[in-house]
């Protein structure tokens, strides 16, 4: 899947184009290196957001099959560290 579609999917961030527009500038980085928005993205992957006051990571649990999920479910697949 998708890092774009991904971070959407699971409720990271709130619009796909965001999370696109976030890759493209540079912010997104899957085990410590800067992504374009079509990088796959597989379990284990460690990705990390660098927001102007503070960096979050994330690990990839599992890859979502459809295309929303409740937020309740969000820590099936990615677990913050």
């Amino acid at each position: 899947m998708r890092i774009d579609k991904f971070l959407n999917t699971v409720n990271i961030v709130k619009r796909r184009s965001l999370a696109e527009d976030m890759c493209k500038s540079g912010v997104v980085k899957i085990n410590d290196k800067v992504v374009k928005p079509a990088k796959d993205v597989k379990v284990g992957d460690i990705i990390e957001i660098t927001y102007l006051e503070k960096v979050k990571k994330f690990q990839v649990l599992k890859i979502p099959t459809t295309k929303t999920l409740p937020k309740s479910a969000k820590d099936e697949y990615i677990k913050e560290i």
